[in-house]
């Protein structure tokens, strides 16, 4: 069974990996079909982690996959073997205060898959071969390839952020940072009824993609400085604000722009930040954070396989595993890339 495996920065192989475990009663086999390359596994693959979060060991990377399952283990009744499922990389412990509670992305003993966030490291999911938990595996409709099922997991992000903004019925929506999770947050603010969607970026390509997925307006905010300024009138334009850059000047930026009592998502992870606090009070903004997902990933699927949101136009390559570390320097050049898929078959 071979598996793409991250021994430190830059360091990246195709190898065998260990044996296949022996199922338990409630899990599943799968035989993964394709996997999209997240900005985490990027910058383990870049950096050899982000912030305090450090490889200490080999570490299979990958996180949104689908497959085919091809074994069930002894006390599975609703799955059968040769189903088409995206699998979910959350498996929280179901026991803690926060699982009790409904709160599962808080879970104290979270195992995530490709994630050196606890040590020993979670195994990721970038394999020929996956068994995990039957509770994690999804069935998908015919209608979508393998590609979009493994977008579920992204997806489930931008759907959590989309229910941590509240309402968006008639709202005035700013989402800052065109990547796929920006370019999803769109999607999920569109969905649910947003009136009006600006999307920002230093880069024209993503921004060339928000704008055919359906924003109202894009801009580059690298060669357009200006362009925001007229959405200051009148205190403010925008109700809602999702930060999907990860950087501090996007957010601060973005202030002038939002009216009074706008709720403001941050969704993406850019390290401390100093706020202008007086702007906050003043404008009585509401900050809102938004971490993971739950039972968002089954809504992911659900609206994918109808039809509601269409996830096509963000997968731009898609590479065979044996050419990883290729699809890798792909997935960080946002010039040529939005979303890169891996191959397992």
């Amino acid at each position: 069974m071979r598996a793409i495996v991250i021994h430190a920065a830059k360091d990246l192989r195709v190898e065998a990996a260990a044996p296949t475990a022996l199922l338990g009663p409630t899990d599943v086999e799968v035989r993964i079909e394709t996997g999209g390359i997240c900005g985490s596994d990027l910058h383990y693959y870049q950096h050899g982690g982000f912030g305090v979060v450090r490889i200490k060991e080999p570490m299979i990377l990958g996180h949104e996959v689908a497959g085919r399952i091809t074994r069930l283990g002894s006390a599975v009744a609703h799955l059968k073997v040769g189903a088409r499922v995206a699998v979910s990389p959350s498996r929280p412990c179901r026991q803690c205060r926060y699982c009790q509670a409904g709160q599962q992305q808080h879970c104290r003993d979270m195992r995530f898959y490709g994630s050196a966030m606890r040590f020993p490291h979670v195994q990721g999911a970038f394999r020929e071969i996956l068994v995990t938990d039957a509770g994690q595996c999804h069935p998908v409709a015919p209608t979508l390839t393998a590609a979009e099922a493994a977008m579920a997991e992204p997806l489930a992000v931008c759907l959590h952020a989309g229910r941590q903004a509240g309402a968006l019925l008639g709202r005035r929506v700013l989402v800052t940072g065109s990547g796929p999770i920006g370019v999803l947050c769109m999607l999920v603010a569109r969905r649910a009824g947003a009136a009006e969607i600006v999307v920002t970026d230093v880069a024209d390509a993503p921004l060339a993609i928000a704008r055919r997925l359906g924003a109202d307006r894009t801009i580059n905010v690298a060669t357009e400085p200006q362009a925001l300024v007229p959405y200051a009138a009148d205190k403010g334009h925008f109700d809602t604000l999702f930060e999907a850059s990860g950087t501090g000047a996007a957010l601060v930026a973005a202030f002038d722009v939002l009216r009074p009592g706008a709720v403001i998502v941050q969704v993406g992870l850019g390290g401390t930040v100093t706020l202008p606090i007086n702007t906050i009070v003043a404008k009585e903004f509401e900050l809102r954070g938004t971490f993971r997902f739950h039972e968002e990933y089954a809504l992911a699927v659900d609206l994918m396989g109808r039809g509601l949101i269409d996830v096509k136009p963000l997968v731009t390559a898609t590479l065979p595993m044996e050419r990883a570390v290729e699809a890798f320097e792909l997935a960080g050049d946002r010039s040529r890339a939005m979303k890169v898929h891996l191959t397992f078959e």
